[in-house]
């Protein structure tokens, strides 16, 4: 933590709880590849040469092979068009042998990136950001779920958060992070506050949270003296500097539970993925198995 950082809450560190996953995934993994002779594989999608999406691209796949997974790259020029993308992105969806994929976001601005989410097969959006998806974490259908949001409920589980009747502010409104954060706090009984950085009185009300999420974009941008002695802040920003979207200093010294950044809620994120595709893969290969008997 950074020198001088007075911190009386707890932190809520998502390393270990996500090396489990991972674990578990992997095992999982390797139990389908000796029975079935499938090996789950995650493709990532890559356009134009960003350092800190290739960075994550990188990291993604390094983490899947640790967890058993075969990883498919495909880096696209920047140039690439939005009806290039969803090509690239229907061929993986039809590719018997590709189970999850990935579209690192953001694209280039050119790109319709909605457009390029909703070419990806439902069954294989393990990143879950489609419109599919959305909707099953809305209604609580099956579905997979966005990965930060779904890492978010994992880790307030894992540290026995109560969930059920408080009052859950949500700062951001991204359809991959934000929106379908508040959606399942919303599913496990939260009351849930949506806000964002134009929200007029946004201190008074994240006042009032005894959960807070944290998803806007902006460093340091949730100060200490926002928040209700004792609230939970889940600080789901990544920023330059590995910085979050709270100011660390402050929060600490108010919150009970904490996210540090990094550490927090980004390996949740990537075990999340990982787990996923195994999901995915496991439901392919049944869908495989019972459309060969003609049950499907």
């Amino acid at each position: 933590m950074p020198g001088g950082v007075r911190v009386t809450a707890e932190l809520m560190v998502g390393t270990d709880l996500a090396a489990e996953m991972v674990a578990n995934a992997a095992t999982r993994a390797e139990k389908l590849r000796e029975s079935t002779g499938v090996q789950p594989c995650l493709a990532t999608v890559l356009v134009g040469d960003g350092p800190a999406s290739a960075t994550y691209v990188r990291m993604k796949q390094n983490r899947s092979k640790k967890a058993g997974i075969g990883s498919r790259s495909v880096v696209l020029p920047s140039a690439t068009t939005t009806a290039e993308l969803v090509a690239t992105l229907t061929e993986l969806s039809n590719d018997s042998a590709v189970h999850g994929i990935l579209l690192q976001h953001p694209v280039p601005g050119h790109i319709d990136e909605r457009a390029a989410f909703e070419a990806i097969d439902p069954a294989k959006d393990v990143d879950g950001v489609t419109m599919h998806a959305f909707a099953a974490m809305a209604f609580g259908e099956p579905g997979f779920r966005s990965c930060t949001p779904g890492g978010i409920m994992r880790l307030l589980e894992a540290y026995d958060v109560p969930i059920s009747g408080a009052h859950a502010v949500v700062i951001g409104r991204s359809p991959i992070l934000g929106k379908p954060a508040g959606m399942l706090l919303l599913a496990s009984d939260a009351t849930v506050t949506y806000t964002h950085s134009r929200t007029v009185g946004l201190p008074e009300i994240v006042r009032t949270a005894d959960i807070v999420v944290a998803a806007v974009g902006k460093a340091n941008f949730v100060r200490g003296d926002w928040l209700k002695p004792g609230a939970v802040v889940i600080d789901a920003g990544y920023n330059e500097g590995n910085v979050g979207d709270v100011h660390f200093g402050e929060a600490a010294a108010v919150a009970r539970l904490i996210t540090p950044v990094p550490g927090g809620v980004g390996p949740m994120t990537i075990a999340l993925l990982l787990e996923q595709t195994v999901d995915a893969a496991e439901a392919q290969s049944e869908t495989a198995v019972q459309s060969v008997a003609g049950l499907a």
